[in-house]
């Protein structure tokens, strides 16, 4: 079965965030969850759980790469303990809605060449949060083990922030770095 895309109006209700938590917040008090948390919540999202949660949520995993970094979010989240897990740290490239532009990127390029490490270590390194990987490529996998034995500068830390911001799905409409 296919669907439109965008979604027509008619088909998207509203989340019912109080009952949905409730119902979590149950599986947890009986032990069928060691913790709880949410995917793709703004703070907008997250203030609105917060005010109904009697147990907050552990974790929002989100969408979260060099060129799209979410600091707002991030330091929201800090704010309130909930950790942050991201996905799509490297793009996404081979999904329909992603890309290489990350792996690509010059500044990325050139620090990982002056680090001898990898644009995706360099990013992996600087995000300070967990993050989903995926590969199935042994030297990417002992690649993600790498990352503890160098740091960034301040400077190249400042050079990966100052990266032009655009959401993963929308990367066909962004410039490169």
């Amino acid at each position: 079965m296919t669907r439109p895309v965008p979604v027509p109006k008619e088909m998207v209700h509203p989340l019912d965030i109080k009952s949905v938590w409730e119902g979590m917040e149950e599986c947890q008090s009986l032990g069928l969850a060691k913790a709880i948390g949410v995917s793709n919540f703004s703070c907008n999202k997250l203030e609105e759980l917060l005010s109904v949660a009697k147990i907050p949520p552990a974790i929002n995993q989100v969408e979260l790469s060099p060129l799209w970094q979410q600091k707002k979010l991030r330091g929201f989240c800090k704010a309130k303990g909930i950790h942050i897990t991201a996905h799509s740290t490297l793009g996404a490239n081979g999904t329909t809605w992603g890309d290489n532009r990350i792996l690509k990127c010059d500044v990325l390029e050139a620090i990982a060449k002056a680090k001898g490490k990898t644009a995706g270590q360099v990013w992996v390194y600087e995000q300070r949060a967990n993050f989903v990987a995926k590969s199935f490529n042994k030297e990417r996998m002992r690649q993600n083990l790498e990352i503890f034995d160098w740091s960034l500068t301040e400077e190249e830390s400042n050079m990966i922030s100052q990266l032009p911001q655009c959401k993963g799905h929308s990367f066909a409409r962004c410039r490169p770095p």
